[in-house]
């Protein structure tokens, strides 16, 4: 589909996204696993919507990712390497992280909070780091509301906020965990539009929602989670659950299959991915309904 971009594509910063790999992912707190053997390979420069029921481990997917929290066991690959085998300020400095509840400093203007980052982990001076800072608000939509604190942001406004506070270190890959979960309807779908034009800028973006709307309006890559699994993986998807698919299909078979043909991922045997087949590979192995 064609969106309406919040702010002209010429007008903004260009980016080099990174491609993302897990490779059985196994995350665990304490005794109790969240994830499971989960891999999955996302393309530099792409849209990939995570979705499933609360507990699935869609938040822990992405803690992993940025080394919020350590997996018990598995890889996690950003441009081909091991993010395991550096130190988590290191990867942090090639990730931008949305958060649900914005997480922006009360205390700091919106400039501030995005210029912030800038000078403390890059030790950028003052005046450039304010620069930037102003230059990735404009990108997304907020040149006008600088100087404001996060109490005189509506919740729309305090999420651009949060998102320029993301990009300004120009990142390869960004997370979004929840990021519509605190928005009226009209300000999710301009944070989902903001986070297209980012992409289409060049960043490869990984979104965790539970936002039916979100997934069915843009059409994006769909992978779904259910008890720290992998269930369906799919090209252009909906956000109706796998099993809720294959009863509107008549079927008792499971809706995404791994197409005919094994190729190699990553050492382990996957479906062939057909140009026109609408499917991602599904690694073998992973869950399907019994």
């Amino acid at each position: 589909m064609t969106f309406t971009s919040p702010v002209p594509v010429t007008d903004g910063h260009f980016y080099e996204g990174s491609s993302l790999e897990l490779i059985d992912l196994t995350m665990a707190y304490g005794d109790i696993e969240v994830l499971r053997d989960v891999s999955l390979t996302v393309a530099p420069g792409t849209t990939t919507c995570i979705i499933g029921p609360s507990g699935s481990g869609k938040s822990t997917l992405l803690r992993g990712v940025n080394r919020l929290h350590e997996p018990k066991s598995g890889d996690v690959r950003l441009a081909g390497e091991s993010v395991l085998t550096q130190k988590p300020d290191s990867v942090r400095k090639r990730i931008g992280l949305v958060f649900q509840h914005f997480n922006l400093f009360p205390d700091h203007t919106a400039l501030q909070n995005v210029a912030l980052a800038l000078r403390k982990v890059k030790g950028m001076p003052k005046e450039q780091a304010v620069e930037i800072a102003r230059q990735r608000l404009a990108e997304v939509g907020r040149a006008e509301r600088t100087d404001h604190r996060p109490r005189d942001l509506s919740g729309g406004q305090q999420q651009r906020v949060a998102i320029a506070r993301a990009i300004v270190r120009s990142p390869q890959l960004l997370i979004a965990d929840e990021p519509t979960a605190n928005l009226p309807p009209d300000a999710s779908w301009e944070i989902v539009q903001l986070l297209s034009e980012i992409n289409r800028r060049g960043v490869t973006v990984v979104v965790a929602t539970h936002d039916r709307d979100i997934v069915d309006r843009t059409k994006r890559r769909v992978v779904e989670l259910t008890e720290g699994r992998i269930v369906r993986d799919q090209r252009y998807g909906r956000f109706a659950p796998a099993a809720a698919q294959a009863l509107e299909a008549g079927s008792t078979l499971y809706p995404v299959l791994p197409p005919s043909g094994p190729s190699v991922l990553g050492g382990r045997t996957t479906g062939q991915l057909g140009a026109d087949s609408g499917l991602y590979p599904v690694l073998a192995g992973s869950a399907r309904p019994s």
